[in-house]
Formats: structure tokens, sequence, C-alpha cells
């Protein structure tokens, strides 16, 4: 296994455009679901062209972990990006790691913004931060036992080689423990990119906000990287929900023609699963604070139950 440099910048462009792509696409077909008109799907492109114009403001109680914090959930988001297989089989640096490293990379990102909602001493940057980082404690464990179910069927916690496994015949799509992996995968992606019923990135509201409130300091080009970063998580968590248990269309050896076909096969779960975001938004509440543990235990119980169902029924 050999890196393959023009697949790792070709999935690195992807990763950068699509994911802002991707967020003004749920944006707007929610707007359209409102009956609003929206803004178009390009918007976060003008977001992020005019927080990267604009200067920064910034505490004079803020140390050198505050400005260092952007950077690093930006890049944490974006190597997390090429460990996942998006267009091909081969993830580009799926040689690092597999499905302890993607959430360790994550947990790296989460924690340094976590640290720089913190770094200012502003109430609303520490209380989102704890928020955070407890609603954290329960996702990231359902999401390890939820990848885990389909490495055990696979014999390896590397991604590529869960998605090759799944190309051989003796796999079952979609089995009872599959399934209920996707499930609590599905809970986990709306708790980790902020979605109601967990979180409601619209809004503002101090009793309420959770992401949004560790953003509440930050301006400028350092907004616009964790705004980007979060975007590509985005891209990441909803890849990796639809290639590992629907890996239709990856291809197994990269060429121009493959790619172009995976690309389109990218392109299509994608929207499949950013309308199913969209509609469960749009028909769900945004639950209170005190609830939102219980949602999260509801996905780690269901990861537990694949886990253990895989082994019962192997």
């Amino acid at each position: 296994m050999s890196l393959d440099l023009p697949l790792i910048l070709a999935q690195t462009a992807l990763l950068l455009l699509l994911a802002l792509l991707l967020s003004g696409l749920i944006r707007k077909w929610k707007a359209l679901l409102q009956n609003r008109r929206g803004p178009p799907v390009w918007q976060p492109f003008l977001d992020l062209h005019k927080f990267f114009r604009k200067d920064m403001v910034i505490s004079e109680h803020a140390s050198w972990v505050f400005p260092l914090a952007p950077y690093l959930v930006f890049l944490t988001s974006l190597s997390a990006g090429l460990l996942v297989p998006m267009v091909a089989a081969q993830a580009p640096l799926g040689l690092f790691g597999g499905a302890l490293a993607l959430v360790g990379l994550l947990a790296l990102g989460r924690f340094f913004l976590a640290l720089g909602g913190l770094d200012p001493a502003s109430a609303f940057g520490g209380m989102g931060s704890s928020r955070e980082m407890t609603l954290s404690a329960i996702a990231e464990p359902a999401m390890m036992l939820a990848i885990f179910t389909l490495a055990i069927s696979a014999g390896s916690t590397n991604l590529s080689q869960i998605v090759l496994a799944s190309q051989e015949p003796g796999w079952k799509f979609l089995d009872p423990s599959h399934a209920l992996a996707f499930i609590a995968m599905f809970i986990v992606l709306l708790a980790e990119t902020g979605r109601i019923p967990v979180d409601n990135p619209a809004t503002h509201l101090e009793l309420t906000m959770i992401h949004e409130a560790m953003l509440l300091e930050y301006s400028g080009r350092y907004l616009a990287l964790i705004e980007w970063g979060a975007s590509i998580k985005q891209l990441v968590l909803m890849t990796l929900l639809a290639n590992i248990f629907f890996p239709v269309g990856l291809a197994v050896k990269t060429t121009t023609a493959t790619f172009g076909l995976g690309l389109l096969y990218l392109a299509g779960k994608l929207i499949v699963l950013a309308g199913i975001v969209v509609v469960v938004e749009m028909t769900n509440a945004k639950l209170r604070l005190f609830r939102v543990p219980d949602l999260l235990s509801v996905a780690f119980m269901l990861a537990m139950l694949a886990l253990v169902s895989t082994f019962l029924f192997r």
C-alpha cells in the first residue's frame, strides 16, 4: 500500500469545495420547506470570503490557545476527511489509521475548540465548551461502537478494508445489526454537526446554544476557519455514514472514468442523506438541554446492541 498523490489532491479539493456546497444545499432546502426564498446554495462561499476580509477582534484575556484553535479545528477535520473513502475504496491516508484515528482526530479538534471557547474567560464560551464536552462523552463511544459493528464483519478497523470487504459476495447489507448501527450513527451525526433536535445552528439564544456559544469570541479569518472546518466535519460524517453502510459506486481502481462515476454516486448518496437530515429537522423541535443526553444514550444503546448482535449471529 502506497500513497496516491493525485488521489490525495483530488479528495482534498472535494473536501474543501463539496463541504460548503452541502451546507448551502441544506440551508436552501430548509428555507424552501419553510416557504422562504432562502440564501443561494453558494452562500457559504460568500460568507467565507466576507470573513477572510474582516479584521479580528481578540480579547485581552486570550492566550496563545485562542488563535491556535481555529487552525487545529480546520486541519483535524481535513485530515479526518482523508481517512474516509469518498470516491475510491482506498482512502488517501488510510495507511496512517482507520476508525480510531478518525475518531481521535475529530476529538482533538473538538478539544481545542472547547479550549478556544474557554480561553477568553467569557461566560458564554465556558458554558458552550462545558456542554460540548459533556455531550461528546456519549456521542464518541456510540460512534466507535457503530463503526466496530462493521469492522468485526470486515475483520479490520481500517475504513478502506471495511469498504472492500462489503463488496464481497457474502456481505449482507443492512442486516439487523447493521441497521441498528446505522440508526445510532445517524443520531451521532445530528449531535456532532449541531443539528435539531440536539442543537440549532441558526440561533444564538444563550439558554439553548452549544456549538455557537464557543464561537462568539471569534471573528475574521479565525471564524472562517472554524466554520469551514465545521462544514468539512459534516461532510466527513455524512460520507462515512453513506459509504460504509452503502458502499455502492466506490472505485476499486482509481481511473478518470471510475473517479467520475464514484463522484456521481457520492453526490447522489449525499443528496439523499441531506434530504433526510432536512426532513428530521423540519419535523422535530429542539430538545431541552437536559433531554439531549437521553437521545445520545439511545444511540449508545443501539450501537451496543448492534455490536452484541454481531457476535451472537455470526
